[in-house]
């Protein structure tokens, strides 16, 4: 009976100290429009209303210049009917609210200078204070004397929190949409590149991007590398994000340039080039057109970083280039087997889980580093936020959107991450013609983990490692359905990767050499040609006479 009797006590010394977030309403006398601001309380000293309708609005007595710790720091007359707001430190909060309560306050307001946490105390103490005691920010402290006169008034409330915020609806179709579309673009290139390859026409696969291959040792560098970077912006934070900034406009306005390109390549104006000239860039003469796109790119990424501190509408622009910058890197990055995939995937799974759960013990704030590095320091001088996540602004009036974040966000490593064995199972079921089983299935297991996802963050009210959830979602889904298919062997090590015109079977009665040796060497130069013409003018209209010659060349091979 000792382990259930442990546990109750620690639920009990938890539940002393749980804070809740609520909000103080400041106006100023005789006038109706007023100002929220956020507060930390404990409803274990006393409760406060959910609506400002039945709150009562009571007269602030600003005794800022004192932390009222002993008698001799109330002011004559006491506090009646009012909520005196004094600075936080030199005694127990228990002792702030007892001299409040005794004096005739109504409530008490400490101001912090540093992180807000619930004011805690002990059932003897909380039995004793009727009184509500809140933490206010210094920051908001600041601007309440600026905005309000000294006849301010305030009323504390702390309206019901919403399970779940309607913005965890946009988040989850763009991260979803992201990852099939990416997905299957990836899937379609590589298919398309070897397809050509095969056809021995290299000038559209010149044309185009290079794919990187990762191996296991790059999949190790990449990790350690993820490590050393969050462990630095976490001690340097307000160092390194102006440099993270930086980057993430470079690499945004490249992937908005890769995903427009397909686009705009088929738009019938501006097809000339620039003249001939020496200059860096502009010597291969690239199209009038590619650079309009170019310069366009690059002014939504200086908008961004210009505005970015715009709450009201810079975060569309961020989504923006963030999907852009993932279905660029989906489109790029490769991994040509799935034993890669389950490497990365579970080294990164144990990464997230690490710095999310793990590190709030090894921390002096008992905050998870990943929480901090991605929602920004609360303390941080520069107040910068770093853009590598999908945010949405949440949809409703709430404490938590006040007081704790206004955003709920996603990873782009959420994204990618699983993004890539989507694309891998893209390209299994295009090269072995599976009718596209593998991609769909794994893009619904990645939607099912995002939903978990939302589900944990809901009931456990704090920040999640979605890959805790999407990791297993995706790698047992593929997994089951290479069992079922029975191509688990070719699955693993990605040896369905064949062309299927290798793998046809000759037919042996053509046999005679010196009737098609002839035919077979001169088509070749025409087929190219027409396959260059086809593929410029009409994609869609692959040349008829090359798969005869090519199946000839191979039984002339053989023979």
């Amino acid at each position: 009976m000792r382990v259930p009797q442990t546990l109750i006590w620690a639920a009990f010394l938890i539940q002393k100290v749980v804070g809740e977030y609520g909000m103080a309403h400041f106006s100023d006398k005789g006038k109706s429009k007023g100002k929220d601001y956020c507060i930390f309380f404990n409803s274990q000293w006393a409760r406060l209303p959910q609506d400002l309708n039945k709150a009562s609005r009571l007269q602030i007595h600003d005794l800022t210049t004192s932390v009222l710790c002993s008698p001799s720091e109330v002011p004559e007359g006491g506090f009646p009917n009012r909520i005196p707001m004094v600075m936080r430190g030199n005694c127990t909060f228990y002792e702030k609210v007892r001299l409040a309560q005794i004096n005739g306050a109504k409530g008490l307001l400490i101001v912090s200078k540093d992180r807000l946490t619930p004011p805690a105390g002990n059932k003897t103490q909380y039995e004793e204070i009727y009184i509500p005691v809140a933490l206010l920010s210094y920051s908001d402290m600041l601007d309440i004397s600026k905005t309000f006169g000294k006849g301010r008034l305030v009323a504390m409330y702390a309206p019901n929190e919403p399970v779940l915020d309607y913005n965890m609806v946009i988040i989850f179709l763009m991260a979803v949409g992201t990852v099939a579309i990416g997905g299957y673009w990836a899937g379609s290139r590589d298919s398309k590149k070897r397809y050509m390859k095969h056809k021995r026409d290299d000038g559209a696969e010149k044309q185009d991007e290079e794919t990187v291959d990762v191996t296991p040792i790059m999949i190790c560098v990449f990790v350690v590398m993820c490590c050393s970077m969050l462990v630095l912006l976490y001690f340097f934070y307000d160092r390194l994000a102006i440099w993270v900034i930086a980057i993430f406009c470079v690499a945004s306005s490249v992937g908005l340039h890769s995903c427009l390109w397909p686009f705009v390549r088929r738009l019938p104006f501006c097809k000339c080039r620039v003249p001939e000239n020496n200059l860096p860039y502009l010597h291969k003469r690239p199209q009038i057109r590619m650079l309009l796109l170019s310069a366009l790119c690059i002014g939504v990424s200086v908008t961004w970083m210009v505005f970015r501190n715009e709450d009201q509408w810079a975060w569309v622009l961020q989504d923006a280039l963030g999907i852009a910058f993932c279905l660029y890197m989906l489109k790029t990055v490769r991994l040509p087997t799935f034993k890669a995939c389950t490497l990365l995937l579970s080294v990164l799974f144990v990464y997230d889980v690490f710095f999310v759960f793990i590190t709030p013990f090894l921390t002096n704030s008992g905050e998870s580093i990943m929480v901090e590095v991605a929602a920004g320091p609360s303390d941080s001088a520069t107040h910068e936020k770093l853009p590598m996540v999908l945010k949405v602004p949440r949809l409703n009036s709430s404490p938590l959107a006040l007081c704790d974040r206004p955003f709920s966000l996603l990873g782009f490593g959420d994204i990618l991450v699983p993004g890539l064995l989507v694309a891998y199972c893209h390209r299994f079921d295009i090269l072995t013609q599976s009718s596209r089983i593998y991609f769909v299935a794994c893009t619904i297991a990645y939607g099912i983990g995002l939903l978990i996802t939302f589900v944990a963050l809901a009931v456990m009210q704090m920040g999640q490692p979605a890959l805790l959830y999407l990791v297993p979602c995706t790698l047992l889904t593929s997994l089951t359905v290479a069992l079922w298919r029975k191509e688990l062997p070719q699955f693993w090590t990605g040896s369905g990767f064949v062309p299927a015109i290798v793998l046809a079977p000759i037919n042996c009665t053509q046999t005679a050499a010196p009737q098609i040796e002839g035919p077979s060497t001169k088509p070749e130069p025409q087929t190219t040609e027409a396959t260059n013409q086809n593929e410029e003018d009409s994609p869609q209209q692959p040349p008829q006479e090359t798969p005869t010659a090519e199946k000839v060349e191979e039984e002339n091979k053989s023979d």
